[in-house]
């Protein structure tokens, strides 16, 4: 599995924005597809967003859309959550995931990731 490391989290008042940040040391990260998902206290883990390999194409499911943006930047092996207007129902637990897949391809439901980072926590502050 590919060693994947959130960074970026913390304390955000509502409204405030954050970026977070997926690197790795291991692996390339243009092999796959990456994602975001989060979970938040006593609730299930629920995708967020996910993008293609090469960053053409996005997903980004409707709690999110119109608020965070996935990107990716190839070159420095980093994806990237820009979160944007948050809310109290932002606080989360949240993890950057991938797949190899083709290229052009863009992970739509959380059971496709097949690797993990260990997470980083955003709280958001009413």
């Amino acid at each position: 599995q590919v060693q994947l490391v959130e960074s970026g989290g913390g304390l955000v008042q509502v409204g405030g924005s954050v970026r977070l940040t997926c690197t790795s040391s291991v692996e390339t990260l243009s092999d796959y597809a990456m994602g975001w998902i989060r979970q938040a206290p006593g609730a299930r883990r629920e995708f967020v967003a996910a993008i293609s390999r090469s960053g053409g194409a996005t997903i980004h499911t409707d709690p999110v859309r119109g608020r965070f943006t996935i990107s990716r930047d190839n070159a420095k092996n980093t994806v990237y959550l820009q979160m944007n207007g948050l809310n109290t129902e932002d606080t989360a637990v949240y993890y950057c995931a991938g797949r190899r897949m083709n290229s052009g391809d863009v992970p739509a439901t959380l059971g496709e990731f097949t690797f993990w980072g260990q997470g980083t926590q955003v709280t958001v502050s009413s």
